[in-house]
């Protein structure tokens, strides 16, 4: 059986534009194409060349897998299907096949209508690459063809994304995307069964991180954003528009309802209206609470966040507003940052990991001087930074490893540092090898190989009551395996029984009639045996000793005593360690 070859075309020692391409079991499968925010060059994308020339991609890669909507996972999918040409099985969730062409028409437009541009995909090549979707629920199995089987696990980390387990013969590998342990206020918590996959390729965003309790992040936030709109500044809360967008704004809509504030909050244009579209239709993807109370009142539904409009950055008085993207790379986020970052009275709250080279990393690096598109920026608001990453941290990641029990893991979706930390606690935790490729390393797993047989009920119901050890005969028959107890096989076979006997001898020079001798013997071997359990040995009439078909009988010869042990086969546990007892002590077993 071939071994598992993983290499990473993204996300590999790295947080940006994942793609992991597996070979298994002779298929190459492709996890993720996504798009790096802190480039602006040819690196932004995946190396695809790696892999194959523009127009070949069909013919080198079996199926392709999305896991959610966020753009570091798909934002370069148009490239890959329209400029090289992947015709093939593209698999992802009903929500992400609904919002991911939103998002990545608003990537388009920045890149191409603001920045200008040259050599991006289309409005149109967005449209094409949609409609070659293949959608998959929530616990549902796929057969890609006769070989590739998928199955989606529900991942939390944002609406419809999704953990897929993928079995080629008896091989498996399931690749988390990103997901979060940790149940929240619109989404329930990841879950994957036991699944024994041979690897599982898991994100490490947060690989050293372990969080402190929701409701104290929760508080700490709130009093930050009251404090500072409290003294009349501004509030600026960089999100992406689906995910911890609404999980703030619900935060913010209930402390606002019970503060009774009247303090302007405001989310980007059309963002809010789509949301909730999105969220009702997938409400099925949302937890318990929501999906309980939304036919009553609608939790997306605001009452104190309004729609922001480009006028509004300059209006005097305090403000709190919601504005994509989420790392400041780009678009109103960034052009509100650069209005408000002079004014000391005003605060920028960072609730979630940002990718090197944006600013929003810069910022959270200590870097106050910013070189931007209309010159450098001197920022004199204050910089917080409220993990409300929807990411599992390191206790999240070794409880999913502790839930799947996989023979091997790889890490990806994070740094180099914080992934050898978590490959230290991996193997204090579970003893698995655990592996880390930078991108363009590819590493190989070796698995060990699977036999199909059937077993008989007989031979079946023998194990069971026996534990995992099980003498038998593998048969080979019309190229079909049968595991046979040897009397099994024997009889299918046509031969004719056999039976082998062991013998062992020990002289002993003792003037001690051989009835003593049998006598003690039986004595010392009661306790001494009672430990291999294998039960007790009985004296018959003429003295000898027996326990199945261990036999112990002593003859007096000459001026001492002759003890002999004889035993079949099927019981050479118990006459071997009866010989290696009368070995080891001698004559001094029957002296004590």
């Amino acid at each position: 059986m071939s071994d598992i070859k993983i290499v990473p075309l993204g996300a590999g020692q790295d947080v940006g534009r994942s793609c992991i391409l597996v070979s298994i079991n002779g298929k190459n499968i492709m996890f993720d194409c996504g798009m790096h925010m802190g480039y602006n060059d040819e690196r932004r994308f995946p190396d695809f060349s790696y892999i194959c020339q523009p127009g070949g991609a069909t013919d080198v890669i079996d199926c392709l897998i999305i896991s959610h909507f966020h753009l570091d996972h798909c934002g370069s999918l148009p490239f890959f299907t329209e400029k090289f040409g992947y015709n093939g099985p593209l698999i992802m969730t009903a929500p992400t096949r609904a919002i991911a062409p939103l998002l990545l028409e608003d990537y388009r437009k920045i890149s191409v209508d603001r920045y200008g541009e040259a050599g991006f995909f289309t409005t149109q090549q967005i449209k094409t690459c949609i409609k070659k979707v293949r959608t998959i629920r929530v616990h549902e199995t796929i057969q890609i063809d006769k070989d590739i089987s998928v199955k989606c696990y529900y991942a939390g980390h944002v609406l419809g994304a999704g953990m897929f387990l993928v079995k080629v013969g008896h091989q498996s590998v399931l690749y988390t995307g990103d997901y979060n342990m940790t149940p929240d206020r619109h989404l329930g918590c990841a879950w994957v069964d036991r699944c024994n996959p041979d690897v599982l390729i898991t994100e490490s965003t947060y690989a050293t991180t372990i969080r402190d309790s929701k409701r104290c992040r929760e508080r700490d936030f709130l009093k930050k954003v009251y404090n500072v709109v409290e003294k009349g500044g501004k509030v600026l809360i960089p999100v992406f528009a689906l995910g911890r967008a609404q999980e703030l704004c619900i935060l913010i809509e209930e402390f606002w309802d019970r503060m009774n504030l009247n303090v302007p909050v405001y989310f980007c244009h059309g963002l809010t209206e789509k949301a909730t579209n999105y969220y009702k239709l997938f409400i099925t993807w949302t937890n318990e609470k929501i999906k309980s109370t939304f036919v009553k009142r609608n939790m997306f539904e605001y009452k104190h966040i309004s729609v922001f409009e480009r006028s509004y950055m300059n209006n005097p008085g305090p403000m709190v507003v919601f504005a994509t993207p989420g790392m400041l790379h780009s678009g109103m986020s960034l052009n509100i940052f650069k209005a408000w970052c002079h004014d000391a009275n005003n605060m920028v709250i960072m609730p979630g990991y940002c990718v090197s080279g944006t600013v929003g990393h810069k910022l959270l690096n200590g870097t106050r001087k910013l070189e931007t598109d209309k010159g450098s920026v001197t920022v004199n608001m204050a910089v917080e930074y409220l993990s409300f990453s929807a990411h599992a941290d390191a206790k999240g990641i070794l409880q999913l490893i502790k839930n799947c029990q996989p023979k091997n893991v790889v890490l990806v979706h994070g740094e180099d540092k914080k992934m050898e930390f978590l490959i230290d606690k991996i193997d204090d935790q579970f003893g698995i090898p655990s592996f880390k490729p930078a991108n363009g390393e590819q590493i190989s797993i070796p698995c060990k190989p699977h036999i199909m047989g059937s077993i008989t009920k007989d031979t079946f119901k023998f194990v069971r009551t026996n534990g995992n050890h099980f003498d038998g005969m593998l048969v080979k028959e019309d190229d079909q395996l049968s595991l046979l107890s040897a009397e099994e096989a024997r009889v299918k076979l046509g031969l004719r029984p056999v039976s082998i006997n062991l013998n062992y001898k020990l002289s002993m020079n003792l003037d001690i009639s051989p009835t003593v001798v049998l006598e003690r013997l039986h004595t010392q071997l009661s306790s001494i045996i009672s430990d291999q359990k294998v039960g007790p040995f009985k004296r018959q009439l003429d003295g000898t000793l027996n326990l199945n078909s261990v036999n112990i009988t002593c003859k007096q010869e000459g001026a001492g005593s002759v003890v002999h042990v004889s035993w079949s086969v099927e019981d050479d546990h118990v006459g071997r360690a009866v010989s290696d007892i009368l070995e080891e002590c001698g004559e001094g077993l029957i002296l004590n």
